[in-house]
């Protein structure tokens, strides 16, 4: 039995119709580049439209979820992002922000040796994500967030009913991801495979992707990795975090910002909207206008 059955679900995606759609319709989205103050750092967010996924279960029970618009990043976040927070590089000299909660100094270069600038953060754990996320609506003044798992299935699908963006045709992995049958056990730059239908990147392979799912008794990632044979790619498969993730931390607890034998999970980024401090919007500094 494949994982993608294994799983127990098949997912579609349809817009939202009727006056719901064209109330979106109205209040389009558009693409926008995100800029972090203090540093030449930038990525881009593109715009998703809203709409609904569709789960059909093993037992052939259908849920309809209804995921609204948002921006998704159109890339998995590279190191040229995650220096800036983990070694305070949009503070003076590096300093950091005490009310900044930032991630313990790694003993080893982070990257495994993978290569850096261009290529995705790895290694990180959700809970570090999550903490990236607030660092990253803090100075930008918009919400950031990991997506959930069904954003995540709604956003790479881009309309996809197969088990790739693509379709079901497995012989077209190569030109969409990084994995098994192309890579030599490490991740690749971002952005060098086609995109899917939504202008995403790398929605399959190169690295996991942390989701949040409550239904998950343990931190899930999704998308599979440069490690995965085809069938670890599929929108069945999931990744989930267990005790060889980190077995060679030698610290009692284990770290909370580091995964020190998981090379292969990383972020995408979701953005909500701008955030408002009061009647004011956010500064230039991304602190608000108060």
């Amino acid at each position: 039995m494949s994982m993608r059955r294994a799983a127990g679900i098949m997912a579609l995606c349809a817009l939202i119709g009727g006056a719901a759609g064209q109330e979106q319709a109205t209040r389009a989205l558009e693409d926008f580049e995100e800029h972090i103050p203090g540093t030449t750092v930038r990525f881009q967010m593109i715009a998703i439209p809203g709409g609904v996924l569709e789960k059909v279960g093993a037992d052939g029970t259908r849920e309809r979820i209804e995921i609204p618009p948002m921006w998704v990043s159109r890339t998995e976040v590279t190191w040229d992002l995650y220096d800036v927070y983990l070694y305070a590089l949009d503070e003076p000299a590096g300093e950091g922000d005490g009310a900044i909660s930032r991630p313990s100094k790694p003993y080893v270069p982070p990257d495994r040796g993978f290569g850096h600038s261009g290529f995705p953060a790895i290694s990180m754990t959700r809970q570090a994500g999550e903490r990236f996320c607030e660092w990253l609506t803090i100075r930008t003044g918009h919400k950031y967030r990991l997506p959930t798992s069904d954003e995540w299935e709604y956003f790479a699908r881009a309309g996809s009913s197969g088990a790739y963006a693509f379709g079901d045709d497995a012989s077209l992995l190569g030109q969409y991801a990084w994995f098994k049958g192309n890579t030599s056990y490490k991740t690749e730059p971002v952005a060098r495979k086609k995109p899917n239908a939504w202008g995403l990147y790398d929605i399959h392979g190169n690295v996991a992707e942390w989701v949040m799912d409550p239904s998950e008794p343990r931190p899930i990632a999704r998308g599979g990795a440069y490690l995965d044979d085809p069938e670890g790619l599929t929108f069945g498969a999931i990744k989930r975090q267990d005790f060889s993730w980190n077995a060679s931390d030698p610290q009692i607890p284990k770290s909370t910002w580091w995964l020190s034998d998981c090379g292969f999970v990383g972020i995408r980024l979701v953005c909500e909207g701008p955030i408002r401090y009061g009647d004011d919007e956010p500064g230039e500094d991304g602190h608000g206008g108060r």
